[in-house]
């Protein structure tokens, strides 16, 4: 296995951040999933390109891609453990966008819809990205 690969799945973390790993991906997961497909009240590729049209971000159906692609199939890569660490730096960049064009002007609190929620998700996908996807992971499995 090559340097590269091996660096990439390895991981120092235990059971903790798998379980934190699983619980983000599914939030991540769902988020995507109402952005693609426009499952549990979401607005589907069309709602939420037009939404995001609306706050700046265009095109808005390619950033509604980008942004529900990432989002479902980079959730899916923690909930298993497949590749976290590119999974949980496109999650890294997801977050930091929205924190930054959607949430920032509104304060913390998530009351306002302010960035409390996304910065404790960043914390996750960070801690996934310096750590590693954790003991109970296909990622752990490969480099065994």
């Amino acid at each position: 296995m090559s340097t590269l690969i091996k660096n990439l799945l390895s991981t120092r973390a235990g059971y903790g951040l798998s379980v934190l790993r699983i619980f983000v991906g599914i939030i991540f997961a769902a988020h995507g999933s109402q952005k693609l497909f426009g499952w549990f009240g979401g607005g589907g590729l069309a709602g939420t390109a037009q939404w995001m049209e609306s706050i700046g971000l265009a095109p808005g159906y390619l950033m509604a891609l980008l942004a529900g692609g990432t989002e479902f199939f980079a959730g899916l890569a923690l909930v298993i453990g497949l590749l976290a660490r590119p999974a949980a730096l496109g999650l890294s960049f997801t977050l930091l966008v929205a924190i930054f064009s959607v949430h920032i002007g509104n304060g913390l609190f998530m009351a306002n819809n302010g960035y409390e929620f996304a910065l404790a998700l960043l914390g996750g996908t960070v801690a996934v990205l310096f750590e590693g996807a954790g003991k109970l992971s296909v990622d752990a499995a490969i480099t065994k």
